[in-house]
């Protein structure tokens, strides 16, 4: 976007073209009073005769020289001009979700259970990121790519949607989860680069330890937010038997210094939600940390135009001469 600007640096001075009007006042008036009279005995002798190109020319001097002193005026008011390109460039945020679908994240200590509500905030906090790109990871025995990081959002929350738990052998492997984060971003040219890994539990499988993971991630220039899920001491977990669903309770076990551990490494945050408000409001604090950043650049130029003006005052003075030392011939 281009914006371009007028101005004088000294307007003031833009108040002595108050005297124009009356040097021509003055000038049209001394023409008039002081006019010479040819006195001679009858028409006959003028007959024929119009007015002398010589008389429009001696009163366009005066109009050159109004018109230098005009120039000059404005000159000395310095006109300034400055033109400045807007450019606005929006740069998205590439983020993964990494959900954990073990078995335990069916505990119904959060509404209707730890998977179902992970699923719904999460889709409430893609919805409030349109310009970024966002990918998601599931893991519970081995972890795998359940969407790319994609900027085709609704592709995105039907694979969100479609999460649930036995979709691979159960446990809880944190390191290859939060491992297969960091290598869907490690190559990301965005400003930022974040991982949000959500579990219930204490890494007990997979191959890649969570702290090494959460220092590669440091060195990628990753930053980790870690949510552990659960509300303290015992939650309801619900298991099949042939008699239908029975609900046992059982110790809620999250490993948070790990999860502490991780988030610091890698300059991120750990969060404890314990029911689904504050799952809710987590999401949106790092909602409000990962806000997307806009970048304005502002380029201004400056033109000075009063030596425009200048060179028109010498334009109309040598006119002027030109006129009256070439053209019209002054009697003495």
């Amino acid at each position: 976007m281009k914006l371009i600007h007028e101005y004088f640096v000294q307007p003031d001075f833009l108040w002595i073209l108050l005297i124009i009007p009356l040097l021509l006042f003055w000038y049209i008036r001394k023409n008039n009073i002081f006019r010479g009279d040819i006195v001679y005995s009858g028409l006959p002798g003028v007959a024929g005769h119009g007015k002398s190109y010589k008389t429009t020319l001696r009163h366009m001097q005066h109009v050159l020289r109004l018109l230098a002193i005009i120039a000059l005026i404005v000159a000395l008011a310095r006109p300034k001009s400055s033109s400045s390109d807007k450019l606005v460039n929006v740069e998205g945020i590439d983020i993964v979700m990494a959900i954990d679908i073990s078995g335990s994240m069916l505990a119904e200590d959060l509404k209707p259970n730890r998977i179902e509500a992970a699923k719904e905030v999460a889709a409430a906090f893609i919805s409030k990121r349109p310009n970024d790109r966002i990918g998601l990871i599931a893991y519970s025995g081995v972890a795998f790519t359940q969407c790319p990081l994609t900027t085709d959002h609704a592709v995105l929350q039907t694979l969100l949607s479609n999460l649930k738990n036995n979709m691979v052998t159960d446990g809880t492997a944190i390191g290859d989860g939060l491992g297969l984060a960091v290598e869907r971003l490690r190559h990301s040219e965005a400003i930022s680069k974040v991982v949000v890994l959500l579990t219930d539990g204490i890494n007990n499988m997979g191959f890649i330890d969570p702290l090494m993971a959460a220092q590669m991630a440091s060195e990628y220039g990753i930053r980790i937010y870690t949510i552990g899920v659960g509300k303290k001491g015992k939650a309801p977990y619900p298991f099949r038997t042939p008699f239908g669903v029975q609900y046992d309770y059982l110790d809620v076990e999250i490993d948070e210094q790990m999860l502490e551990s991780i988030a610091e490494t890698s300059g991120g945050r750990y969060f404890r939600a314990v029911d689904n408000r504050t799952l809710q409001e987590i999401y949106d604090e790092i909602d409000m940390l990962e806000r997307t950043k806009i970048e304005v650049a502002y380029f201004t130029r400056q033109n000075e135009k009063f030596h425009l003006f200048i060179l028109l005052a010498i334009v109309f003075f040598l006119s002027e001469l030109f006129l009256k030392y070439r053209l019209v011939r002054m009697l003495p």
